[in-house]
């Protein structure tokens, strides 16, 4: 997996927010995948620039925490990577919470 650096995120982003460019024009410009870019607006557009920085910590959740996220998973239609960057986690923690869940 390859890591790239929040400065080239956030440039990414600031270039399709602030300009009429593509996701797809900007895949072709910087030989990332759509979906790659995709995810990176998603994120910094729920969560703010703070989303494209690598996290230096683990995070520890609480409980009351897991169920609202299965609970907003169950009661919308957003797919569980929609959810997982609502939250600002990882889809899998979405899945592998569902599953104790159930």
């Amino acid at each position: 997996m390859v890591k790239y650096k929040p400065e080239l995120k956030a440039q990414i982003v600031h270039e399709y927010l602030s300009t009429a460019q593509s996701i797809n024009d900007l895949s072709e410009k910087y030989h990332i995948g759509e979906s790659q870019i995709s995810r990176w607006v998603q994120r910094y557009q729920l969560n703010g620039p703070d989303a494209l920085k690598p996290r230096r910590h683990k995070r520890n959740f609480t409980a009351d925490f897991k169920l609202s996220v299965i609970n907003y998973y169950q009661t919308h239609e957003d797919s569980m990577a929609e959810v997982a960057d609502r939250f600002d986690i990882l889809p899998s923690q979405v899945s592998i919470w569902r599953s104790i869940f159930e």
